[in-house]
């Protein structure tokens, strides 16, 4: 039985996009699987993803924090200036109704997705150091999510900051020290680390509900806009993602990081935890409420279900080219000798 699961684990793992990708189109045309997916629920599922995360930091992560302030300090800033700015002129270049601007300013304004942490690792990155951004970044959220987004949104929208503040700090800080606390006192145990080891696949699982979910709210949007809207977004998505990537690494270089460090704070500015996006948008502009009266509002969602499934995407395609480049520099060197 162990081996059956942890051979699903392996897959879910290695196969996240595709997964991803998967429940959505799944969602597209048959709604009705993911429709319990919705409100509370979905808070309940990111928590769970959380958790997850908190189940990976060790008290060895906090003192590493310790032993960097400065390039963690450098990262946080790079992650809270980069992507929300970067989200705010693109809503201005494109022209995007106020709740697709929401959606893609809400992305830009959330921490690092845990899934960067992965990235990194694959991409040679410094893991200590992607670990830590995520965390500090995650721990941040509940004040500077909220107030980013108030600051950037557009005035007609209105954004309740506080509500904003509590809801990531119930779904996301809460879980982390709960799963920090769990590492501490029963890391050791083996029934401890069997869980732990299968608790990506429950992340995986967790974020492809999220997305599938978000797909069923703006399925009659979809409907009603046809492929402009989904390539309108995929545009936006791809512009905000990527350059997040250029400028990350660009910080990197001239801060004069190491080559592990420029890549890992590349993908950490790059990668962002689309799936609270999802369930902050969900729940404080695409509510039933909001959307009796602006219909549009459902729209919101849109922008931060395309980025759940784009950032895992381009985060490994990004990890697969840096693992290239080493590959071939190696080459290169033996030639040479």
């Amino acid at each position: 039985m162990l081996k059956i699961i942890r051979t699903i684990n392996r897959i879910l793992s290695s196969y996240t996009s595709l997964i991803v990708i998967g429940c959505a189109v799944l969602a597209f045309f048959v709604p009705q699987i993911f429709s319990w997916v919705h409100g509370n629920v979905s808070s309940v599922i990111l928590g769970i993803i959380m958790l997850s995360m908190g189940l990976t930091i060790t008290k060895d992560d906090l003192r590493n924090l310790m032993k960097q302030p400065l390039h963690i300090l450098l990262g946080a800033v790079a992650q809270y200036t980069i992507m929300p700015l970067v989200a705010f002129s693109l809503t201005k270049i494109f022209g995007l109704n106020p709740y697709l601007a929401i959606g893609i300013i809400l992305v830009g304004c959330c921490p690092g997705g845990v899934s960067s942490n992965v990235m990194s690792y694959l991409a040679k990155g410094d893991v200590t150091y992607s670990v830590s951004m995520t965390m500090v970044s995650t721990l941040l959220a509940p004040i500077v999510t909220p107030l980013l987004v108030l600051w950037l949104a557009d005035t007609n929208i209105n954004v309740d900051a506080v509500g904003m503040f509590l809801n990531i700090l119930y779904v996301t800080v809460f879980p982390i020290a709960i799963g920090f606390l769990c590492n501490h006192f029963f890391g050791k145990t083996a029934t401890f680390k069997e869980i732990q080891a299968n608790m990506p696949s429950v992340s995986v699982i967790g974020l492809a509900l999220i997305v599938g979910s978000v797909i069923v709210t703006v399925r009659p949007q979809l409907f009603a806009n046809g492929l402009g809207l989904i390539f309108l977004v995929l545009a936006v998505v791809f512009l905000h993602n990527g350059l997040g990537y250029l400028l990350g690494y660009g910080v990197g270089r001239f801060f004069k990081f190491n080559t592990a460090k420029k890549r890992t704070i590349a993908i950490e500015v790059g990668v962002q935890n689309a799936g609270m996006a999802t369930v902050l948008a969900a729940a404080f502009f695409a509510n039933p409420e909001n959307v009796a009266a602006h219909p549009e509002a459902v729209l919101c969602v849109v922008p931060c279900a395309i980025s759940c499934a784009y950032h895992s995407i381009s985060g490994t395609v990004l990890a697969g080219i840096f693992a290239w480049w080493d590959g071939r520099k190696r080459h290169e060197e033996k030639a040479a000798a």
